[in-house]
């Protein structure tokens, strides 16, 4: 359904007044076929979105699969290979390019955080709400792609008590109780806490998992020994690669990564005419 709704909204945005250029060249049945191909080394994410774009367009056009989602391509590698109508192939490029590249940017950068990971650590890599406004399914489905996982998928998905709740609330104690005498009870209590006192009071709570934000790595380490198993621990906030292996090896559970969506680049693929 999600998907559905954004491609009907991204051709509508692109060819709601038709194509000038292709419509005047090529009749409608004019048999065509081009190639997806990779002219960069990416993580391959969106195929089932380039399927449903053309499928969209021209039920007639056939996209078959040379390559798997999550698998990584090298320049010139071929994802794809479409056939139909010249028309509905060129109707449909655009918004199916712009749709893979995306989604495969996300994938190529998560790959790239979970390949920094120590080999044999349990800690995974997360992404986080900071996604592209009306995306985030998509860019969530391509996190995934590229080996890491999902954080809450939206405000009502998980209870993240952060710095604003916090002093909305009167202190840590305060929004705790409160949460705990509201949430379900099958519902996990994750705290943000930016200091060791913030994170000496979540534990006197009990809560089921503390972020600790932008904490350097020395402080991570001593948080994670604080911590000593009582709850999971998430390390956030300025998050790079070069960081990665070191909070890993300081014992959080999970690193979570605004970087992955917000800052992930489009990757470049291209539909290359011919089989």
């Amino acid at each position: 359904m999600v998907l559905s709704r954004l491609v009907r909204a991204a051709l509508e945005e692109d060819l709601a007044r038709g194509d000038l250029t292709s419509d005047a060249i090529f009749d409608p049945d004019t048999p065509g076929s081009a190639r997806l191909v990779a002219r960069e080394a990416l993580v391959l994410a969106g195929l089932p979105v380039v399927r449903a774009v053309f499928a969209a367009v021209d039920a007639r056009v056939q996209v078959e699969a040379l390559a798997a989602e999550g698998d990584a391509l090298g320049p010139g590698d071929v994802a794809a290979r479409l056939r139909g109508p010249v028309r509905s192939l060129l109707h449909g490029e655009r918004v199916a390019l712009n749709f893979a590249q995306r989604t495969s940017g996300v994938a190529s950068a998560a790959r790239r955080y979970v390949d920094a990971l120590p080999a044999t650590t349990p800690c995974r890599i997360a992404d986080t709400r900071k996604t592209t406004p009306l995306l985030r399914a998509l860019e969530r489905y391509a996190v995934r792609c590229g080996g890491a996982f999902n954080h809450r998928e939206d405000l009502g998905a998980a209870v993240m008590l952060k710095d604003n709740h916090l002093a909305a609330a009167g202190g840590v104690r305060a929004a705790v109780e409160r949460v705990r005498a509201y949430a379900p009870h099958t519902t996990r209590i994750e705290l943000e806490v930016d200091t060791m006192e913030q994170l000496d009071e979540a534990l006197e709570v009990g809560v089921d998992i503390v972020m600790l934000d932008n904490f350097d790595d020395a402080s991570t380490r001593e948080a994670v020994a604080r911590v000593a198993g009582r709850c999971l621990v998430e390390a956030s906030g300025g998050i790079t690669l070069g960081r990665v292996k070191t909070l890993a090896k300081a014992g959080v559970d999970v690193i979570s990564v605004g970087a992955i969506t917000h800052s992930a680049r489009a990757v470049d693929l291209g539909l290359d005419w011919g089989s």
